[in-house]
């Protein structure tokens, strides 16, 4: 685990994350865990509970391996379709049924938090769902994502920075991408969690000029 004077521990092995986090003005140390993540669980029923039990189950692998000084942040995305939970592929057979079980099709997908404080026993936990619109894909499609070596890396088998999917202006793209950024500034925020840090920054401006698009979900969020 590494350390520093950063005071939050992002237990998450994502690039992504560790880019989008910076996008909060956060500096953060990161740890990667190793957990079951049980998607046949009886929370599938209620996924967004299952997201955050899982998101919780990462912070918590974090306090185990030594971590109890600084404020724990995990998170963990799954993709809801037809009411079938999928996470991470299993293998290339997974993951090419997957993306055709998801093309031209929407689904769900939904990111669980979980901030560990110290001297916390339990994680604060929520959860966002973002509607998707995957567009139409064909073999070919799908064989071309497939070359670029990341959807086993990624639950549905895919990254919606690659351009395979797309959301609606209210909706949290980077939800998506496995961050709620404005949901976590918000609730970072909220003074609900003694442990924040402080110098937020809004992503709004940040995520806005990445997707080249104003979002009309994010100003309701971060005030």
């Amino acid at each position: 685990m590494e350390t520093s004077s950063a005071r939050i521990l992002l237990a998450s092995a994502s690039p992504r994350r560790r880019r989008l986090v910076g996008w909060l003005g956060l500096v953060v140390d990161v740890t990667s865990v190793d957990t079951p993540e049980e998607l046949d669980s009886p929370l599938a029923a209620i996924p967004a509970r299952l997201a955050a039990s899982i998101a919780a189950e990462k912070a918590q692998a974090a306090r185990t391996a030594g971590e109890r000084e600084r404020l724990v942040l995990a998170l963990d995305t799954i993709v809801v379709a037809d009411g079938e939970v999928l996470g991470k592929p299993t293998d290339l057979e997974d993951a090419y049924a997957m993306l055709r079980a998801l093309s031209g099709r929407t689904h769900n997908v939904v990111t669980g938090v979980a901030f560990l404080e110290p001297g916390a026993d339990a994680p604060r936990t929520f959860a966002v769902t973002t509607r998707v619109q995957m567009r139409k894909l064909s073999d070919d499609d799908i064989d071309a994502w497939a070359e670029k070596g990341e959807l086993m890396g990624c639950a549905g088998a895919y990254n919606i920075e690659h351009h395979l999917a797309s959301v609606a202006l209210d909706e949290c793209y980077q939800n998506v991408a496995g961050m709620p950024l404005c949901h976590l500034h918000a609730a970072l925020a909220s003074g609900d969690i003694a442990a924040a840090p402080d110098g937020l920054t809004s992503p709004v401006a940040a995520c806005d000029a990445a997707l080249g698009r104003r979002c009309a979900l994010g100003p309701s969020l971060v005030r």
